[in-house]
C-alpha cells in the first residue's frame, strides 16, 4: 500500500509541484493550503508524512508542526519543512516546533523522494 502524504503550501503552484514529485514515485498525496487546514484532514484521516511551508496564512508551519506533535495519533510522524527561510534561527525554531528535516525552497524531486523514503520508505 502507498505511503499517504499530506502535502501544506499557501501556493497552490509549489503544492502541485511537491504532490508531483510525491505522486511520481508512487506516494498518495493530499493537499492542503494552510495549517487548519491540514489538521483537519490529519484529524480525518492517516498520513505517514507530513511535508509543510513555513509562511502561510490563519496557521503557519511551525504552528502546524506544534500541533501535530501534541496529537497521539502523529507525534511521532515525521515532518518536512520546504521553506524559503534559510537562516539558522529559521531551522532551529523549525526543529523546536518538531520537524525532521528542514529543506530550503528549491527542493529537486530526487531530494524530496530522497528524504521522504528514508522518513517512511517506500512509496
Amino acid at each position: 500500500m502507498a505511503k499517504r502524504v499530506l502535502v501544506v503550501d499557501d501556493s497552490a503552484i509549489v503544492r502541485n509541484i511537491h504532490s508531483f514529485m510525491l505522486k511520481s514515485d508512487g506516494f498518495e498525496v493530499e493537499e492542503a493550503s494552510n495549517g487548519y487546514e491540514a489538521m483537519e484532514k490529519l484529524l480525518e484521516s492517516t498520513f505517514d508524512l507530513i511535508v509543510t511551508d513555513i509562511n502561510m496564512p490563519k496557521m503557519d508551519g511551525y504552528a502546524l508542526c506544534e500541533a501535530v506533535r501534541k496529537e497521539d495519533a502523529y507525534a511521532d510522524t515525521p515532518v518536512i519543512i520546504i521553506s524559503t527561510e534559510s537562516e539558522a534561527d529559521d531551522k532551529l525554531r523549525g526543529f523546536k516546533a518538531g520537524a525532521n528535516l528542514y529543506i530550503v525552497k528549491p527542493v529537486k524531486s530526487e531530494e524530496l523522494i530522497q528524504h521522504a523514503k528514508m522518513l517512511v520508505g517506500g512509496g
